[in-house]
């Protein structure tokens, strides 16, 4: 076969390692490997390299993707996906392999009910890939946002500050969920649950006047501003909070074990499903087993966090 590969959306740590784990094993089962670069935008632009195993030495361990990624809203026309087909079959491509979030399997799911075989690769720090348990990325994000949070915890706790920490997730909130849980924060504030701000005000002094040294917020981006939520608390209690955004920087770094390892394995699957015809697939994982999701499952729905699971919890550890 001749199998090209692409990273698409946005960067998300152990895209590299998919991308050593999927030309290595294509090499090894005897397949040829090129890579498109820039994601959408390259497969518009017909960039793209011949890959080899050397070329993908020593990126295991880096952040990142080495095939670039950008976004291509262009790519939504049918005239534009029709034109990249008709390139990929000039270049005698027999399968597209995708590691992205949801928007890039919906652009996979696209070529596919187009006659194009392609295979997609769950990877987006968000992990709202539908289907997989977790997605490439998402462990490294939370680790890098925890790691910030707690230094934040030591200046919160010395000065006696309300704290609000701004963290990625625009549409979903596994991040603020997860790292909110794990670093014990007071409230955790996601799309997917609304807030009553009064209620939120009426905690910062009840537990003050406990004597409890700092109150830390963990707000998903998708909820709002940072700043705005600061301003009213700050008009509802005099207490001005102090706040952070922490951005970009959940993106980067070497990424985690747990991203290695998926990543490594969702890469070798990919190839054994293209070999095998198997397309339409996302490569993701359910039930700490490697599953193959239908593309057009992925591109209908998107993950949500399960509220009734850990509303309590979140109201029990956080008196």
């Amino acid at each position: 076969m001749k199998i090209a590969l692409m990273t698409s959306g946005g960067d998300a740590p152990g895209m590299n390692a998919a991308i050593r784990s999927v030309v290595r094993t294509a090499i090894y089962r005897k397949h040829e490997i090129i890579g498109i670069q820039r994601g959408y935008l390259g497969l518009i632009n017909h960039e793209y390299q011949r890959l080899n195993s050397r070329l993908v030495g020593g990126i295991l361990n880096r952040g990142g993707t080495m095939l670039l990624t950008a976004r291509a809203p262009q790519f939504e026309e049918e005239k534009t996906q029709y034109e990249a087909i008709e390139w990929l079959r000039s270049e005698g491509i027999d399968c597209l392999i995708t590691i992205g979030g949801n928007g890039s399997q919906h652009g996979s799911y696209q070529l596919y009910t187009k006659n194009f075989p392609v295979i997609g690769i769950a990877s987006t720090i968000d992990n709202d890939v539908y289907g997989s348990d977790q997605s490439i990325g998402f462990d490294t994000a939370l680790n890098n946002a925890i790691g910030a949070i707690d230094k934040i915890r030591d200046t919160a706790t010395s000065h006696e500050r309300v704290f609000i920490i701004e963290v990625m997730g625009r549409d979903v909130g596994f991040i603020a969920l997860h790292c909110g849980i794990a670093v014990g924060s007071d409230e955790i504030i996601i799309p997917e649950m609304m807030y009553d701000i009064e209620r939120i005000s009426h905690r910062i002094k009840h537990n003050f006047n406990l004597g409890k040294k700092h109150f830390i917020i963990v707000l998903a981006e998708g909820s709002g501003k940072a700043s705005d939520l600061s301003e009213k608390i700050k008009t509802l209690t005099d207490i001005e909070p102090r706040y952070a955004v922490l951005g970009y920087i959940q993106r980067g770094g070497d990424p985690t074990y747990i991203d290695r390892f998926l990543a490594t394995s969702f890469g070798y699957h990919a190839v054994l499903a293209a070999e095998s015809g198997d397309f339409g697939k996302v490569i993701g994982i359910s039930n700490n087993e490697i599953a193959r999701i239908p593309l057009e499952i992925c591109a209908a729905h998107s993950k949500q966090v399960n509220k009734e699971m850990y509303e309590d919890m979140i109201n029990a550890l956080s008196i």
